[in-house]
């Protein structure tokens, strides 16, 4: 990324940072995915219970590996056969650690999901949410912001998931109704009802899909 991009997104992020905190929530901006860690690492103190979804931005910037390494009571879905034991044991965790499948220039948070434990932890259940956003994922508005969800997340994460989804023949959305869709839940968070629930670190780097 060159220094004049680097400098856009820094300035793009005290805009969002500034429309979280009209939304209650709390926003950071760390430079590398280095920054990115030792941020989410400081909110996150040693003994707390921490659930997450799918997320590969928190897998990208080492987060998921120091979880499970360090002093934490990580609940790792990854590592259990009872992967719905798991997602409810989420539900009342200290943390959960989160992306997002789209942001706006003014804090909304935009979120996709097949199955909604990701949704469902995100809007209520666990103390605090922590998410990592790359900047490659802030849109203008809502509608913008919805479109990258549709249009570029959803694609990309099915065809992840190796499911057989019209998105993943096209590479855009076609609004289906497939039995392997994993657009059947959407959590826009454009305000947070419980102040210093939700987090935010904005990271100078293409993080996620």
């Amino acid at each position: 990324m060159n220094e004049m991009t680097r400098k856009r997104n820094r300035l793009l992020a005290e805009k969002v940072i500034k429309g979280l905190e009209s939304r209650n929530m709390t926003g950071y901006y760390a430079e590398t995915s280095d920054e990115a860690l030792q941020m989410a690492l400081e909110l996150i103190p040693e003994g707390a219970s921490v659930g997450m979804g799918g997320c590969m931005s928190a897998k990208e910037i080492g987060l998921t590996d120091a979880l499970r390494s360090g002093k934490y009571d990580f609940i790792d879905r990854d590592a259990t056969p009872n992967k719905r034991e798991a997602m409810l044991a989420t539900y009342d965790a200290d943390y959960f650690i989160a992306s997002a499948n789209a942001m706006t220039e003014d804090g909304v948070i935009i979120n996709i999901d097949g199955n909604a434990n990701r949704v469902s932890a995100i809007a209520q259940g666990p103390r605090y949410v922590v998410f990592i956003v790359g900047m490659n994922k802030v849109c203008k508005d809502v509608d913008h912001a919805m479109k990258r969800a549709r249009n570029v997340a959803a694609p990309i994460n099915s065809q992840r998931f190796g499911l057989s989804t019209p998105c993943t023949k096209t590479g855009s959305c076609m609004d289906c109704k497939s039995p392997d869709t994993i657009c059947c839940q959407i959590l826009i968070t454009r305000y947070s009802r419980h102040e210093g629930r939700i987090h935010v670190i904005l990271v100078n780097e293409d993080l996620g899909y």
